[in-house]
């Protein structure tokens, strides 16, 4: 089964100015991506505003993707929804679609015990073939549930096809705890200004929707890593930390969506209730990127 690695990136989800899926937008970012060298693609997680989009829309999103990457790299689709069908249905599309796996996020907003985490994975999991790849997703900062590394290995020992995890949140016990799940179970992180440190730790990779804006030093640094270099694994690391800090972290998807436009992407809009930087918010990020870039030997263009 395939699985993901290096740095894989969180995409964001372009709408233009009626609110649609810009999907000529979204194939020109995938094209960059991949121009890039970035291990694999993940649309329709965090970064994507999954909860803002319909079914039908995660699925033109699913298929865009797909389409325009022609199997180049991997691409799994993050499926996990408000509810157990839709997350079935939009993981059984993105099977049907040539995804090459699927990552699931924790159900949100309610309350969840480790019994009913378990069974909503093992039903999400059991859905699919047995030999399609599963991610599981834990970001219980934002979806108010978290998968202790027990539960996932229960839901592993089940399903086979659960390979791997997702893990947003910078707690080191927790990520030794899922790496320890069985001798090759996939753990990659979505804390960029950690992004050497898990590798040596044992991770497969990062997740980053900061490298789908700005990916040349994170691919830079897994290159160095990979080839055994640490002085300039080390050196990309911290600029991949002032890019991290200057981008905000994602916390807030429209720095993304402007400074993808500075880059000469298509212009792409926030969709409510979330807002476009203002024009002077616009220009001050301009200006810091730019210095940004010129100090660190990134291109401020892509």
């Amino acid at each position: 089964m395939k699985k993901l690695f290096g740095v894989t990136v969180a995409m964001t989800t372009p709408f233009d100015v009626n609110d649609n899926v810009d999907v000529n937008a979204l194939a020109a970012l995938t094209e960059m991506l991949i121009s890039k060298g970035v291990s694999c693609l993940y649309p329709c997680g965090t970064t994507g505003e999954m909860l803002r989009l319909s079914v039908e829309e995660r699925k033109t999103v699913a298929e865009t993707v797909i389409n325009t990457a022609k199997g180049r790299l991997p691409v799994f689709i993050h499926v996990g929804a408000m509810t157990l069908k839709e997350t079935i249905a939009l993981a059984r599309h993105a099977a049907s679609a040539g995804a090459d796996g699927v990552g699931v996020v924790t159900p949100q907003f309610f309350s969840a015990s480790d019994r009913e985490l378990e069974n909503f994975f093992v039903t999400v999991a059991n859905s699919l073939p047995a030999d399609y790849p599963v991610y599981l997703y834990n970001i219980p900062q934002c979806a108010a549930n978290n998968l202790k590394p027990e539960v996932v290995a229960r839901i592993q020992q089940q399903c086979k096809n659960v390979i791997g995890i997702k893990y947003s949140f910078a707690d080191n016990n927790t990520t030794l705890g899922y790496l320890a799940v069985t001798d090759n179970f996939s753990v990659l992180h979505g804390y960029d200004k950690f992004f050497l440190g898990y590798l040596d730790a044992g991770c497969d990779g990062t997740v980053s929707g900061c490298a789908c804006v700005f990916p040349e030093p994170f691919v830079n640094m897994y290159r160095a890593y990979i080839n055994h270099d640490l002085k300039a694994a080390k050196h990309w690391q911290s600029v991949c930390v002032k890019f991290s800090d200057t981008l905000k972290s994602g916390s807030n998807m429209a720095i993304f969506k402007a400074a993808l436009k500075m880059r000469g992407l298509h212009e792409s809009h926030m969709r409510l209730p979330q807002l476009d930087l203002l024009a002077e918010e616009y220009r001050a990020l301009e200006f810091v990127l730019k210095e940004l870039c010129e100090s660190t030997g990134v291109s401020f263009t892509a």
